[in-house]
């Protein structure tokens, strides 16, 4: 292996540890979000996640999505060893190495729909659509973009994944939480939502700086290679997004309401922001990243709002922040792009527009789809929500039989007499 190749794979390597600890990211935001009587099952899920997608993706998603194979699917590349070999495959690095990278990939994309079914859900509905999600439905859509399916000879532009990771994840995530309902309390009578307070915001604002830590290796490490000229440019639009989504949802809500400052929506916003970045920023230089995450997290907040219209429950806001500023993330490529594609605001004309519309539509519409079927064989055979009783107490007792803080005051204790 020459010196260019090492450094191009050790750069991915730390992308991908990056990627992962994003994980932690993740179950953070999760956990402050919700209520305290559900923080131990809200972890379980999270790294029930990781493992098993990390087997399923192993065994057959990779394959699926990166195997010689058609415009729909790959049909090789299971279970690989070292010497696998494909046509989409990048050379300049060991094949496992790539895997592990798409791995922790295909982990973020099942995990986002746990926040959006959390307090609720039961562990079996969730942990088989991780099953389908990671062998199939992500994979799939992966393959249609980065595989070499039909959408990359179309010339659709997903960097990192707006689509193929945010929007299928926040898909599947609308499809749990239509199918398995409000946590209870959520909507009074005539409908309003009504609050169910997160039980600790520190814990979510650390959640989110992790994540946003995280995505630095999320989309540098999509250049696949150790070149400073490319990931630079990179990640500063990401950074650029992120900050942008912040302040803008912060600053909409400030306006719009009482004059409070909604520390929630603006972790949310920052989210938004990078998800919205995700698929341009390759494309998408630092100026124009500030309008694309401001406006990301505009759509987030709106989204949220559109939810709570429709009395869909989701907990973390993973659905707006994922699906919604996903969808519009893959389309801002259309308008903001200056790459070799120029994008309608750089004289592309409306081409490229078109493309990402219908990729962003194909890849959710699929996975929505999919996903909803699971979610309903799951309904009438195992069923896909835990007990009232179980709900109302918290699962953390009922599921996993024990607090995740332990509450009850300390007693004095006898002073030890000397021997």
């Amino acid at each position: 292996m020459g010196l260019d190749a090492m450094l191009d794979s050790v750069w991915v390597l730390f992308s991908a540890f990056l990627v992962f600890f994003m994980h932690a990211g993740f179950a953070l935001v999760e956990v402050g979000f919700c209520q305290r009587k559900n923080a131990v099952i809200v972890l379980t899920k999270n790294l029930a996640v990781i493992s098993l997608a990390s087997i399923l993706f192993y065994l057959v998603g990779f394959g699926v999505m990166f195997g010689d194979g058609n415009a729909f699917m790959g049909t090789s590349l299971f279970a690989p060893g070292a010497d696998g070999t494909g046509a989409a495959l990048p050379t300049n690095m060991p094949l496992f190495v790539f895997l592990f990278f798409q791995m922790v990939f295909a982990a973020t994309a099942a995990t986002i729909v746990s926040g959006a079914v959390a307090e609720r859900v039961k562990i079996g509905a969730f942990m088989a659509l991780v099953v389908v999600a990671t062998a199939f439905i992500y994979p799939v859509v992966g393959h249609w973009v980065w595989g070499g399916g039909f959408l990359s000879t179309m010339g659709f532009h997903d960097f990192a994944g707006s689509t193929v990771v945010h929007a299928v994840g926040g898909a599947m995530a609308l499809a749990g939480a239509m199918v398995i309902g409000p946590r209870l309390g959520k909507y009074d009578k005539d409908g309003k939502a009504q609050p169910l307070p997160a039980h600790n915001i520190p814990m979510a604002a650390l959640g989110v700086l992790i994540l946003w830590l995280g995505w630095f290796g999320f989309n540098g490490g999509s250049t696949l290679s150790a070149n400073p000229e490319a990931i630079g440019p990179v990640i500063l639009s990401t950074n650029m997004a992120a900050s942008a989504g912040f302040a803008a949802a912060l600053g909409y809500v400030w306006l719009q309401g009482d004059h409070k400052l909604d520390l929630g929506m603006g972790l949310n916003g920052a989210l938004a922001g990078l998800v919205a970045i995700t698929a341009g920023a390759d494309v998408i230089g630092p100026l124009e990243a500030i309008v694309v995450g401001a406006v990301g997290a505009l759509v987030m907040v709106e989204g949220t709002r559109l939810l709570d219209r429709f009395k869909i429950d989701d907990p973390v806001g993973a659905i707006p922040v994922h699906f919604f500023a996903g969808v519009f993330g893959t389309i801002a490529v259309g308008l903001f792009a200056n790459g070799d594609d120029k994008g309608l605001l750089h004289g592309g004309g409306f081409g490229l527009l078109g493309t990402q519309a219908l990729g962003a539509l194909a890849g959710a519409l699929f996975a929505g789809a999919v996903a909803a079927a699971v979610w309903g064989v799951a309904k009438v055979t195992i069923g896909v929500r835990v007990d009232e009783e179980h709900e109302i107490h918290g699962l953390d007792k009922a599921e996993c039989g024990v607090d995740a803080y332990d509450l009850t005051p300390s007693l004095p204790q006898p002073p030890v007499e000397a021997a």
